[in-house]
């Protein structure tokens, strides 16, 4: 009995914090490269010219943005860290709405990779391609995967901004990045891809910020 009642005061063991923080930044970089080698295209019929004349690059932003949803999904644990009263609601809701995002990176990108196997295959002709962008479930895919990333994203700034557990500047950026997206459409390209590094400093700050001895002996 006593062995066992020793086992039980056993602390709990945070050693997968600090891979749940580096996933979370691997993510964020991965989701920043992505963007910047995914080429903007105005309407169907030049994204449809985008994979016939840059089938690579297309296909390694498509594996990038892959990867980086597995790697942002495996590291919300750390960002949960941050909330373990002041905020915790607003934080969980957070998290909630930002794996909806992450899940739809993945299929975005999975989208690209299928788009681009009916070009190469020549399933899709320049007179068919208005059809598929009009279509309604994918722009409700789209637009679902577009609020999950930035409610989500705003979610989680108003709750480390009542947590107080990350210096202020982290909410602010990723505050920052969600007022940029309304106004980067009408930012010249290397502009509106740039918004991005604002995400990149906001998930970079919580990953650091949850692997700190400070947070671990709080948790401890």
């Amino acid at each position: 009995m006593r062995e066992a009642r020793r086992t039980y005061r056993v602390p709990v063991r945070m050693d997968w914090l600090p891979v749940s923080a580096a996933l979370l930044l691997t993510g964020v970089l991965a989701l920043c490269l992505g963007s910047f080698l995914l080429p903007q295209s105005e309407n169907a019929a030049e994204s449809l010219r985008i994979v016939q004349q840059n089938d690579g690059q297309w296909m390694t932003a498509a594996v990038i943005l892959f990867i980086s949803s597995i790697c942002l999904s495996l590291g919300l644990p750390a960002i949960m860290t941050l909330f373990q009263r002041r905020g915790w609601a607003v934080g969980v809701v957070a998290a909630l709405v930002l794996e909806v995002g992450f899940i739809g990176t993945a299929g975005f990108a999975m989208l690209m990779g299928f788009f681009r196997a009916l070009v190469n295959t020549e399933t899709i002709k320049s007179q068919g391609i208005n059809d598929i962008a009009t279509d309604a479930g994918l722009a409700l895919f789209l637009y679902a995967w577009i609020a999950g990333i930035y409610l989500g994203e705003l979610l989680l700034a108003i709750a480390l901004l009542r947590a107080g557990t990350t210096p202020r500047w982290v909410p602010i950026a990723l505050i920052a990045h969600v007022l940029a997206f309304p106004v980067s459409n009408l930012l010249p390209e290397y502009l509106s891809k740039a918004t991005v590094l604002l995400l990149v400093v906001g998930f970079a700050g919580v990953a650091i910020q949850a692997a700190s001895p400070q947070n671990r002996r709080r948790l401890a």
